[in-house]
């Protein structure tokens, strides 16, 4: 045995109990910091289902549930990491005092080149807090729009119609515009010919409007009866008039294809003409 011990490099038998007792006290911080991870996750987990559950099936209110659940759980589990790697250093005989005064120097030094940085997460704290973004919206900010898939203190991934994920640091967003709250308006604009009755087409265009609210599809994404704004402009080659629905969140969209697709056939019905660019060339006599 003392033979194995010397090969080793300890004379002592205390010497390798002391370091077997530090090893074991290190798989033991290592398996609470597992333990304490787990149970935060079930913890949150279990705590949304209920939020969500007194939520009486708010979907606004089950978007921003599951978006703090996310940033909670990200925030836990760097917190539960961060102690335990303190707790290893301090078994393995690392000063703590060193390193902290040590990180922050170097923390001085980094915070002016990481000033984007720390402006990112101070502005996803406050998006948080304020409720402007939660996953599920649709939104337009810094400069790129699209489906909402992940909102973290340092960014928002958004994926656009075209499939494209785009991540925006939250620090470059000075403005949000948020598509999914409460109702949306789907406004359209319809283009006639100048030679035509506006009265008649607006009649056309509500008796359309009506209809639309009739079908099955859409009954229940329509909130009320269509608002005909009239004449929106008078165009080089046609007479533009604005007309828009009071639609549920996300339904805008359809709403408006829906109701462009019945126009045209109305118009049609009626022989109503929708003007198109035309080149008219005269050969001289």
């Amino acid at each position: 045995m003392e033979t194995i011990l010397t090969s080793l490099g300890l004379s002592y038998p205390n010497e390798l109990l002391l370091i077997l007792k530090t090893m074991l006290r290190i798989v033991l911080i290592l398996i609470i910091g597992l333990v304490l991870m787990k149970l935060s996750t079930k913890l949150i987990v279990y705590l949304r289902t209920y939020l969500k559950e007194q939520s009486s099936e708010n979907p606004e209110e089950i978007k921003r549930i599951d978006t703090l659940g996310r940033v909670v759980r990200y925030v836990a589990t760097l917190v539960i990491g961060l102690i335990c790697g303190v707790e290893v250093l301090h078994e393995l005989g690392i000063s703590i005092a060193p390193i902290l005064a040590a990180a922050g120097i170097v923390g001085v030094a980094v915070g002016f080149g990481a000033q984007h940085l720390i402006k990112d997460y101070f502005t996803g704290f406050f998006i948080l807090l304020e409720n402007q973004i939660r996953q599920g919206d649709v939104v337009e900010a810094g400069g790129k729009s699209g489906l909402v898939e992940e909102v973290t203190l340092r960014y928002i991934k958004m994926r656009d119609y075209s499939g494209n994920v785009h991540y925006v640091p939250n620090g470059s967003i000075s403005a949000v515009t948020n598509m999914s709250r409460g109702f949306a308006q789907a406004v359209i604009d319809v283009g006639v010919a100048y030679k035509e009755d506006v009265a008649s087409v607006m009649q056309v265009m509500v008796e359309v409007g009506q209809s639309l609210r009739q079908q099955e599809d859409f009954k229940h994404k329509i909130l009320g009866d269509m608002e005909m704004a009239g004449v929106e402009n008078l165009d080089d080659s046609s007479v533009l008039i604005r007309c828009r629905f009071k639609v549920l969140p996300l339904e805008q969209w359809g709403v408006r294809r829906e109701y462009l697709k019945n126009i045209k056939n109305a118009f049609d019905a009626h022989g109503i003409e929708i003007p198109f660019p035309q080149l008219i060339i005269r050969n001289p006599v």
